[in-house]
């Protein structure tokens, strides 16, 4: 069983942020493989179901970005699910809007949300996909940047990115990691 958990923050206000891309992957992942969102515990919003086969439960925790891990921990803990079986979805503000970039384990980069799950699963060896948000404008502060709204000229780069984070996940559950990293990492023109 793989545990796929998109990032974001709970709430209408955050809805359509850089920061929620992760929930959003989620979203599309739930309508592409008919998984319903329909349960509420461990601190998230939970769908159970299968994606070409493999058992897969799909996760927004609702603890706001900075405290994941809590509910990461818990389902991993509940489905005895072993860090390198949780794939993470989340934006990530050094790639331009709508580059992927895959990887198997590493450090958090500064993201705190990704701070939060290595700190309560006590490990940086579970694989994540990386959507591009683009670098915070000169004089901005970081959190006005990843909790504002895409400006309307990206938005087909963003729905264009959720569909190829969508279409990474399944090829890392169906071929594997690195098979995705060699089509998804590549540089978009």
């Amino acid at each position: 069983m793989i545990l796929i958990v998109g990032l974001g923050n709970p709430g209408s206000q955050y809805e359509k942020t850089r920061h929620n891309i992760g929930f959003r992957v989620i979203d599309k992942l739930s309508e592409l493989h008919n998984i319903p969102l329909n349960q509420k515990k461990h601190k998230a919003i939970l769908g159970s179901g299968y994606i070409e086969g493999q058992k897969v439960i799909l996760a927004q925790p609702q603890t706001y970005m900075n405290n994941s891990g809590e509910s990461v921990r818990e389902i991993a803990d509940f489905f005895k699910i072993d860090p390198e079986d949780v794939l993470v979805v989340f934006d990530d503000i050094s790639l331009a809007v709508g580059q992927l970039r895959l990887r198997k384990k590493g450090s958090a980069g500064g993201h705190n949300g990704i701070k939060s799950i290595i700190s309560h699963l006590n490990s940086q060896d579970f694989p994540r996909v990386k959507v591009g948000v683009g670098e915070k404008p000169a004089g901005w502060d970081l959190a006005d940047h990843v909790l504002a709204p895409f400006p309307k000229n990206e938005a087909e780069q963003v729905e264009n990115a959720i569909k190829d984070a969508a279409a990474a996940v399944k090829m890392i559950l169906t071929d594997s990691m690195e098979s995705a990293m060699n089509v998804y990492n590549q540089k978009k023109s």
